[in-house]
């Protein structure tokens, strides 16, 4: 099956890399157990620039992006609601998880994204 081409705005490209050179402590946690294909075997990008707008980390293969939603987004979800809402209409699939949550609770968090992977994983 060839993977959908999603294109994005080129000036979120630099965007992107000064999102990861800041990352929060909870990306950098959760990124420490997506890189380097440890969840599955799949491919991760993290800040991945989609259409216009840029996820917290990407996987090609499953069309899935996670979120990690906390002090970064000053707590208005509402942009966040419809930057997913116009990314879900090109195929992207979404996980969020609060920025405490995976802080405190990050096997729980893995685990919640394994068993999407599994649900929902083509073989």
């Amino acid at each position: 099956m060839k993977r959908k081409i999603l294109p994005y705005k080129p000036y979120l490209k630099e965007l992107a890399r000064q999102l990861r050179q800041n990352s929060t402590l909870s990306e950098v946690l959760l990124w420490n157990e997506l890189k380097n294909k440890k969840l599955h075997n799949l491919d991760f990008d993290r800040q991945k620039p989609l259409g216009s707008f840029i996820v917290d980390f990407y996987c090609k293969e499953l069309m899935l992006a996670i979120e990690v939603d906390g002090d970064s987004h000053d707590y208005n979800f509402e942009p966040d609601v419809i930057r997913q809402q116009e990314l879900e209409t090109l195929g992207i699939r979404f996980l969020r998880f609060d920025d405490a949550e995976v802080k405190r609770d990050l096997l729980n968090v893995l685990r919640a994204i394994e068993a999407w992977v599994v649900e929902h994983r083509q073989i």
